[in-house]
């Protein structure tokens, strides 16, 4: 069975244009600045109506905490809609935190990215015989900012806890040299981010024959 609901910006219908709101006409969504306001000053908007952001919900609830403490706590703080760990939760699941590889070269430019890639094969795969270059890891390196890791990935068992745990690190301005220094846990997915060695660019291979 396969549900297709979509999800749709309700927002032409609420007064927006009797205050002069403007919104996407494609798709209903609002344009804001970093600090979600609208062009209209005293008009800010948060959550899944945003144009260009992320529709989910741990996303949502973090803007607007941290905008209530900009209009009422004296903060500066804004939201991080770059650095948003996620996962789509399919039978083998897929993670990310970061920039995708696409976005990061139109952002920073090819020439200065650094792209760490491989297959890995689970331990636990080892016994029912799965196919061992299934599961992919990937990180995205600022070559320019000390190979500061701006994107990572990963398709794998639990991929969500994994991401969960880069993500912190990656906030807190995670380096390449810091993963090749970084003990890993054997035998867990998450070590093979410890690892790597294998850039996109040179071309080699990166097939695996054991965990």
């Amino acid at each position: 069975v396969l549900i297709a609901i979509g999800r749709d910006a309700c927002t032409r219908n609420i007064g927006l244009q009797t205050i002069g709101v403007k919104i996407n006409e494609k798709n209903g969504k609002v344009p804001v600045n970093d600090e979600e306001q609208t062009n209209v000053p005293y008009v800010y908007a948060i959550g899944d109506i945003l144009d260009g952001k992320l529709e989910l919900t741990p996303v949502a609830i973090q803007a607007g905490r941290l905008l209530a403490q900009r209009l009422y706590g004296g903060s500066s703080k804004k939201c991080d809609y770059i650095n948003v760990p996620t996962t789509v939760f399919t039978p083998l699941e897929y993670g990310s935190c970061g920039y995708p590889e696409e976005k990061a070269i139109d952002e920073f430019g090819e020439q200065n990215l650094e792209v760490y890639h491989t297959l890995f094969w689970p331990l636990e795969w080892t016994v029912p015989g799965r196919d061992n270059n299934t599961c992919y890891a990937k990180i995205i390196c600022n070559k320019q900012d000390n190979n500061r890791v701006i994107g990572l990935h990963v398709l794998g068992p639990n991929a969500g806890e994994v991401t969960q745990g880069f993500a912190a690190a990656i906030k807190c301005g995670l380096t390449k040299e810091l993963l090749d220094e970084t003990i890993g846990i054997h035998p867990t997915c998450a070590e093979v981010f410890t690892t790597m060695d294998i850039t996109k660019s040179s071309g080699q291979d990166i097939t695996q024959k054991g965990c």
